[in-house]
């Protein structure tokens, strides 16, 4: 009987001292209240009856969704935004005794940044520059966390709301834009088609019956369609001859 009661309080006593640590788990060891320690991954070993207190956490990589948040940019144009923050534990000591819910902690410190950050640049950057605004946010997240024993994997700004009038505004900057291009284009067209036009009026220039071919094509070229009017034009050397008949003295009449 005395044997039996010596095997349960061994298998009592060792099943509350040993703790198991899973492989993306640290456990850090308290002993009377002093950080004594890190255990590993797999089955270890502790002091039972509260003298050691063994806390684990987590080294995965967490996500936190950073609320939407209503910013005044510097261009005073009112934006609401919401960004998503990439974080893993690397010292589990620090983040244990440095800082009390490391996860909301986080989400708190990433809202004022966001808002502090943004609200530095004008409404253009903002769009237009993601990549340097993501960078700046998870330096100035790195710079504080980092003494907590958290890395910032990864900062990204996931939606941006703009109010339906400034929205209208890029439309038209955006329509006037794109006519202007058009207008420049269609202007270097005209001037592109004006130079070429003009060598080939030089070379016309130095060969006239040119002008004649060029004629003659054209009329093959219009000739397709039946229900066209062909005007032919005339050659200015055979109009001349008209003149020139028009300008001889009439014969006298005989009596």
């Amino acid at each position: 009987m005395g044997y039996i009661i010596a095997v349960v309080i061994l298998v009592f006593l060792a099943a509350i001292s040993l703790v198991v640590i899973n492989e993306y788990e640290r456990g850090v060891v308290f002993r009377f209240g002093h950080v004594i320690g890190v255990l590993g991954p797999g089955l270890k070993l502790r002091i039972p009856f509260g003298i050691d207190v063994v806390r684990k956490v987590d080294l995965r990589t967490r996500t936190i969704d950073v609320p939407q948040q209503e910013i005044i940019t510097k261009d005073n144009i009112s934006i609401k935004v919401d960004a998503v923050v990439y974080y893993h534990v690397e010292d589990p000591v620090l983040v244990l005794t440095k800082v009390v819910n490391s996860f909301s902690s986080t989400t708190m410190l990433g809202q004022t940044t966001l808002r502090s950050v943004l609200g530095q640049h004008e409404l253009d950057e903002i769009l237009t520059s993601k990549e340097n605004i993501n960078a700046i946010l998870k330096d100035m997240l790195s710079e504080t966390m980092s003494s907590w024993g958290i890395v910032i994997t990864a900062v990204e700004l996931r939606s941006i709301e703009i109010p339906d009038s400034m929205k209208r505004a890029m439309a038209k900057q955006a329509e006037a834009e794109r006519e202007r291009r058009a207008k420049v284009t269609a202007a270097d067209g005209e001037a592109q088609a004006a130079t070429k036009l003009f060598e080939a009026a030089e070379v016309i220039k130095q060969s006239p019956p040119a002008l004649q071919l060029r004629y003659l094509q054209t009329l093959t070229e219009i000739a397709v369609e039946k229900n066209s009017t062909i005007v032919f034009p005339l050659p200015m050397e055979f109009m001349k001859g008209f003149g020139y008949l028009r300008t001889e003295p009439a014969p006298e009449e005989k009596d």
